[in-house]
């Protein structure tokens, strides 16, 4: 697998155990947002409902539900080093559990279609990390536009 496919795996992979865990306390929680917005959840479904190749692609629309910034605080604050992923692709991945070391940077810049020279790492992981957020965001992900930039 890719590494970015791995940094997608890890999120999504946590965010399907994330909520597999409030599912059995869905009751109370369940009851504040539908209380609160009951519109916005049924607003999502509608338009999907319409095209049969909408409502075949559920699991996308499950995936465009992940909040990526959210997810990642969360792991963040249960991890005991203190990781800057909001900055940092090699915290990033630290917090994933996954290879930062400059060889795995420079296959993911390689998988990216990074242009600029992989021997200036300052450079390139400012980079990687934009993309990596900008490409979460086109597989699914909730990012906020402040980490895409």
């Amino acid at each position: 697998m890719s590494i970015f496919g791995n940094i997608m795996s890890s999120i999504f992979g946590h965010a399907k155990a994330a909520t597999a865990q409030p599912a059995s306390t869905a009751p109370g929680k369940t009851t504040g947002p539908s209380s609160s917005s009951p519109s916005d959840g049924r607003s999502g479904p509608a338009p999907p409902s319409p095209s049969g190749a909408k409502t075949a692609t559920a699991p996308a629309a499950a995936r465009a539900q992940v909040d990526v910034a959210a997810l990642l605080t969360d792991l963040a604050s249960k991890n005991k080093e203190k990781l800057d992923w909001r900055h940092s692709i090699v915290d990033l991945m630290k917090l994933l559990n996954l290879d930062s070391g400059i060889s795995a940077r420079k296959e993911l810049a390689k998988e990216l279609n990074y242009t600029g020279d992989t021997n200036d790492s300052a450079k390139m992981n400012i980079w990687l990390h934009k993309q990596v957020m900008v490409k979460l965001a086109e597989n699914g992900g909730k990012v906020p536009d402040s980490l895409k930039v």
